[in-house]
């Protein structure tokens, strides 16, 4: 019995952990699937408004079903919330991150987005949904793992070095893929691929604050799923007025990386991603975000034969440092969360409590072995 409780709760610790690393196999997947669809001419715009119509197609139905006695009743100002996340992230976010990277590359966008657990970390700072005490070292652990996490991604992206020799790697020159971006269009791609990220961090703080008076992460999920279907469409709808092409879909990639990015990268990680904010806030959820980038390098590297340089390992080896770090520093947090600190306010009080009963003891005893001697003196 004692087993089984320790199983369970050894799991409960586990799953913020296992979330989060599901959300950047997901992501990294969703990338690469997502940049051979727009390369065979599918609109970015377009591709949005499947990809949320398919997630709100999955989620809904669960959402009805399983949030049905949980839900609380819907307000304005919740609505309200809902319709900017439903803005912020499916429509500004995604068109913006598949613009750029159109313009540039999947590596070069993914690079790009690994600047979201810094900005993320600075909005959750202001908004007070992260405690960050510069004094004690768990704070500090926590903004330099940040930092580094940041850091090593640019080590992957900038910094080749020596080749290695690995023996599933083919002799692919990746001169092009290194060199062959335009500047103009690197500049342009990373200024959309940027103003996404803060759409991005935005949505993931707003969602935090949401959270608070709608605790159903499903039903959450669908109405941003299902608003961010209607807005997106519109904006398809005005840019591509005059391509009604654009919204035909066969049986190709295309179909296959908006029903994978819908069910995967919108509707389950929206739900994931709530139940981890919930349990250990906007800060922890985007900072393994940099962690999909190591995901994408050495899957290129087994499945596409891509070649591998001592600059990614070393990129990487500093990414799950600085993830450490993050980690690390959160799990201060957590064990110094105001339940623990009520728990152990009580458990004080409770031991002043029995403390004081037992100086009552002893003076009660004093005074009986006092009025003993008494007694026994005046027999005398």
């Amino acid at each position: 019995m004692n087993q089984l409780l320790s199983e369970n709760k050894l799991f409960d610790r586990l799953k913020p952990f296992i979330g989060v690393i599901f959300l950047q196999f997901g992501y990294a997947g969703m990338d690469i699937i997502s940049k051979v669809a727009l390369n065979e001419g599918m609109s970015n715009y377009v591709f949005v408004v499947y990809r949320q119509a398919i997630a709100t197609i999955v989620i809904a139905p669960f959402a009805i079903i399983l949030d049905k006695k949980t839900r609380p009743k819907m307000t304005l100002p919740t609505f309200t919330k809902i319709i900017i996340l439903s803005i912020l992230e499916p429509v500004i976010d995604q068109n913006l991150y598949f613009l750029g990277m159109k313009h540039t590359t999947a590596t070069f966008a993914v690079a790009m987005t690994n600047i979201l657990p810094a900005i993320t970390f600075v909005m959750a700072w202001i908004c007070r949904l992260e405690k960050v005490k510069l004094k004690r070292f768990h704070s500090q652990a926590k903004v330099i793992g940040t930092l580094g996490t940041v850091a090593g991604a640019m080590v992957m992206t900038l910094v080749r070095g020596p080749l290695l020799n690995l023996p599933w790697t083919n002799e692919i020159t990746s001169q092009s893929h290194c060199n062959g971006i335009d500047l103009q269009h690197s500049i342009k791609g990373a200024i959309l691929i940027t103003i996404g990220c803060f759409c991005w961090a935005s949505f993931v703080i707003l969602q935090a604050i949401t959270l608070q008076t709608y605790p159903a992460e499903l039903s959450l999920t669908a109405w941003i799923c299902l608003l961010g279907t209607a807005e997106g469409a519109v904006v398809a709808l005005v840019v591509e007025r005059n391509n009604f092409s654009a919204w035909s879909i066969n049986l190709d990639t295309k179909l296959i990386s908006a029903v994978y990015s819908g069910i995967i990268c919108s509707g389950v990680a929206y739900y994931v991603q709530g139940v981890v904010i919930k349990e250990r806030g906007p800060v922890f959820a985007t900072a393994f975000n940099p962690l999909s980038m190591v995901i994408v390098a050495i899957m290129s590297s087994f499945i596409l034969g891509e070649q591998m340089f001592i600059g990614r390992v070393l990129g990487a080896i500093v990414i799950v440092t600085g993830l450490y770090l993050v980690v690390w520093g959160k799990s201060k947090d957590y064990k110094t969360s105001p339940i623990d600190d009520q728990e152990l306010s009580d458990s004080k009080i409770v031991l002043a409590d029995d403390k004081f009963r037992e100086n009552i003891f002893h003076e009660c005893k004093t005074d009986t072995s006092a009025s003993g001697v008494v007694i026994k003196h005046e027999q005398v």
